[in-house]
């Protein structure tokens, strides 16, 4: 039984979440707090298995709850947000302080049809009860202590510097990632430098509204410029491209140069954008050596393209995370267990990885 504490303002969200959350048996709701710091005190009496987290709430707001909480009982927490009037970019900056992860509410503050995201937020509560504790803290930790690689202010010009010298894309490095993404494409990307030479994909699994924020939080703490991707964008080596939420995000070749194109077409799976639909697309680039990682996430999104790939010659490298950095080892272990992974490295470890291979 998944012993769950629901932070609030609302009694009325409390009442709706503990309803429907409780309509499946392994989840039972132990406590209730209307502010942050009611969420502090109930976590430290209650010692919840997973808190459900508002963001906007009176007094402390569930952003500074979140860190408190990870401060002094780390606790896997699921953030609540309404995307229309706060969500993106508080969200985003909850996931790299430490929340396993998010659900919106479907229609404001006050969501009367929270019922439609029932079962995706009884399923994110099973899985964050399983989270690694100490994992989150670490990685809390790093996107708030650590130094960027390079000093911010210089950023621009490194990036600038780079363009300017390699504008021929002859390797490229696809990631997909779901669960946990945003912490540990935090830890990869500061691993990188500014003069790392080819460009990268990114498939994070995360609504519209979020993957704008996303990229700019990444570009933040990046030596890389990281950006949301746009349909007919050119690849540009030294820049991140991360797929809009909700839209399927391809690259293709046009007489020697590669360009990004989104599309909404229905595709087997779950997912949009999908890991899956990108590592697909890139196997027809010939010209290009092709590097392929899956990170943290549930599922198996990712792997039945990464198998077809090595069995056809058409990755040069492919690399999963370790069970070990995972927050759920879902996608990685779903490659892992095809047999079709060169490298199977903790995330501290992959950007090492990657510029070991592209010197090589």
């Amino acid at each position: 039984m998944h012993r769950i504490l629901v932070a609030d303002d609302s009694s009325f969200m409390r009442h709706l979440i503990k309803r429907y959350v409780e309509e499946d048996p392994e989840i039972q709701v132990v406590g209730e707090a209307k502010n942050g710091e009611e969420a502090i005190a109930e976590t430290l009496r209650l010692r919840p298995d997973v808190i459900t987290m508002d963001v906007e709430m009176p007094g402390m707001d569930g952003l500074t709850a979140l860190s408190e909480i990870m401060a002094r009982r780390p606790t896997p927490v699921i953030m609540l947000s309404s995307f229309q009037k706060f969500g993106d970019a508080e969200i985003v900056m909850a996931l790299q302080r430490g929340a396993v992860d998010f659900v919106a509410k479907p229609s404001g503050e006050l969501s009367a049809d929270l019922y439609k995201v029932k079962s995706e937020l009884c399923e994110k509560i099973k899985n964050a009860a399983g989270a690694p504790i100490k994992r989150l803290l670490k990685l809390a930790g790093l996107t708030q202590a650590e130094a960027p690689p390079q000093p911010l202010s210089l950023l621009p010009l490194l990036r600038n510097a780079r363009l300017r010298t390699a504008s021929v894309v002859n390797e490229l490095v696809a990631i997909g990632t779901s669960t946990g993404g945003p912490q540990a494409l935090t830890v990869l990307l500061k691993g990188l430098p500014a003069s790392f030479p080819h460009p990268i994909v990114i498939v994070q699994h995360m609504p519209a509204p979020f993957t704008a924020s996303l990229a700019h939080r990444l570009d933040a703490v990046s030596a890389l410029k990281v950006v949301e991707a746009k349909n007919g964008q050119q690849l540009a080596n030294g820049t991140v491209f991360i797929a809009p939420g909700d839209s399927h995000m391809n690259v293709e070749e046009k007489e020697g140069s590669y360009w990004i194109k989104l599309h909404q077409k229905p595709i087997a799976g779950l997912h949009r954008p999908s890991v899956d639909e990108l590592f697909r697309s890139i196997m027809a680039l010939g010209r290009l050596k092709r590097h392929l990682v899956l990170l943290t996430g549930m599922g198996s999104d990712g792997a039945e393209q990464m198998l077809r790939a090595r069995n056809a010659g058409q990755a040069a490298t492919t690399i999963a995370e370790s069970k070990e950095t995972c927050i759920v080892y879902g996608m990685p272990r779903a490659a892992v267990e095809r047999g079709i992974v060169d490298y199977v490295l903790p995330i501290e470890q992959i950007s090492k990885k990657l510029l070991e291979i592209i010197s090589g």
